[in-house]
């Protein structure tokens, strides 16, 4: 509360006063905003509201104010410089007001529809006041879509006004050629552009759905009478159980017929059959597995109405008098499938249990049906004309187009770039050649035997490859059934003959030795003696 003091008095207690009435005691607020710029202007009132003198103008100063005119001092006024202008085909370019309304069709003469619901698009072109109308692409229509009214100024009636963006609202009906168009929705650029043009839009509507594509939209009600039959415990039941019968179509009494063996599957849970073929390599027939797909046979397909279309309808229950069913397979009976004979001479194990548990059937003795083994001639191979090497002439003998002998794949990656190295001089009556030096490759990969002879020098021959990489036969082998050189062979002090030419193994590298101890189990052991003792004789 403010107090006060009566004149007169002393400032001592008890002289003073509180005025009841005054009750803001708030710091008067001096700082604003003023066209976005903080302004500070000094305060009026004080404390508690009271109006204060030290800030208010006097007398003189507001009569001066009031007879000052600002033109005076700041001279006279400048009207701002008008603005730029801009054609409306600039200022609106690419700027297109987008509704979203729909028309419906008229169906004459259909039982199913009445009428139609097409939904479209109208485009507004700010930039000329064109206006095009667009029906947009539904899925299954059945109808031609696109554009209906190509972009155009469209007249509004006869006296020659055409619609402007101004006439255009939503929940409103516009005609454009006689076709009445409902207009629903628009799209945020339209509505800000409307009301930024004082025009007040009103409340969007739904495009109603078209009864026709809705009720195609239905699932297809079906009415069907139930069957007194439960087919699904039938599938609970005999789903996954399978009657196996081995059979034989004997065909031998046609030209170039055999026996041709099969097997039948009865699917319990539907009473159909399947029949596959049973294939053995080269057996001369297409692999081919199902001779008879999964279906229902009758017994007799001849035994049909002769008004029945056979050539365009399949057979159905009410056309065929008798299907096939479990009572009418057994072993050693004889079934006739379209014309084909076959014979059942055995079944499964579940066969058998299903017989004797379901139909009583004890006896299952399979018939034998193998006939006598036919003696297939063998092919003989020419003799080896010397050409080119035996494997090479003997697959071509295999094949009709001619191919290249088969390798050891295994063998070639577990050994490849193993090559044994050995040095070996030549065994010749011959002066001059009984101080040649030869270098033998073998490679384990393929066996094959490669021999090099190193220059030397005043030798009067020259150096190089002497051999190139072939298997060598041993001498005295058959033709027909040769025997290679192998690792075993090459004993330090052994003759090896290649192509009448004799060599003998004087010495070899320490792989041989260390490769040939790896694997001693698998050559002689001579041979390891011999390259270990020339090894033993070379470090001493």
């Amino acid at each position: 509360m403010a107090t006060t003091r009566a004149e007169g008095l002393p400032f001592l207690p008890g002289n003073t006063f509180e005025d009841p009435t005054k009750t803001r005691y708030h710091v008067t607020n001096t700082l604003k905003f003023k066209n976005g710029y903080a302004q500070q202007h000094s305060p009026v009132v004080g404390l508690g509201g009271e109006r204060l003198t030290a800030n208010q103008l006097s007398e003189a100063e507001l009569d001066e104010l009031a007879n000052k005119m600002p033109t005076l001092t700041y001279g006279q006024a400048k009207q701002a410089p008008p603005e730029t202008f801009v054609p409306a085909h600039l200022a609106f370019d690419k700027k297109v007001l987008k509704f979203i309304g729909y028309f419906k069709e008229t169906v004459h003469e259909s039982p199913q529809e009445y009428y139609r619901v097409r939904p479209v698009e109208i485009f507004y072109y700010l930039e000329d006041d064109s206006i095009s109308v667009v029906e947009p692409n539904v899925e299954n229509s059945g109808m031609p879509q696109g554009k209906l009214i190509k972009r155009q100024r469209l007249p509004k009636d006869d006296q020659g006004n055409h619609w402007h963006w101004k006439d255009l609202n939503l929940g409103m009906n516009v005609v454009f050629y006689g076709k009445s168009f409902r207009i629903t929705n628009c799209d945020k650029f339209t509505l800000n552009f409307m009301e930024s043009e004082g025009l007040i839009l009103n409340d969007p509507e739904s495009v109603p759905r078209d009864p026709y594509t809705e009720g195609r939209k239905q699932p297809l009600r079906s009415y069907t009478t139930r069957s007194d039959f439960d087919k699904l415990k039938k599938f609970l039941k005999l789903d996954r159980k399978v009657l196996r019968f081995y059979c034989v179509w004997d065909d031998r009494d046609s030209m170039f017929g055999e026996m041709r063996p099969y097997v039948l599957h009865y699917f319990l849970v539907d009473d159909s059959i399947e029949i596959r073929e049973v294939h053995k390599p080269n057996d001369g027939h297409d692999p081919f597995p199902v001779l008879l797909r999964r279906q229902r046979l009758p017994k007799d397909r001849n035994n049909v109405d002769s008004s029945f279309p056979m050539i365009v309808m399949e057979l159905t229950d009410h056309e065929v008098k008798q299907w096939f069913t479990p009572q009418d397979f057994a072993i050693g009976k004889t079934l006739f499938i379209y014309g084909r004979r076959v014979l059942i001479y055995d079944c499964d194990e579940f066969t058998k249990n299903y017989y004797r548990m379901m139909h009583n059937v004890l006896d299952f003795t399979p018939i034998p049906v193998t006939g006598p083994a036919c003696d297939l001639p063998k092919m003989e191979l020419p003799p080896y004309n010397g050409f080119g090497s035996l494997e090479d002439s003997v697959q071509n003998c295999l094949c009709l187009v001619p191919q290249p002998p088969k390798k050891d794949f295994i063998k070639m990656l577990e050994n490849d770039h193993k090559v044994l190295r050995y040095e070996a001089a030549m065994d010749s009556v011959r002066p001059e050649d009984r101080n040649r030096r030869f270098i033998i490759s073998y490679r384990l990969s393929d066996d094959m035997v490669s021999i090099f002879e190193p220059p030397q020098r005043n030798s009067g021959i020259i150096g190089g490859k002497f051999l190139e990489a072939t298997r060598i036969s041993k001498p005295g082998s058959d033709v027909e059934n040769p025997e290679f050189y192998g690792p075993g062979d090459f004993a330090v002090g052994a003759t090896i003959q290649v192509f009448k030419h004799r060599f003998v193994i004087t010495n070899c590298d320490e792989y041989v030795l260390n490769y040939l101890e790896k694997c001693a189990d698998q050559y002689p052991g001579a041979t390891i003696n011999s390259i270990r003792a020339i090894h033993r004789k070379a470090d001493a």
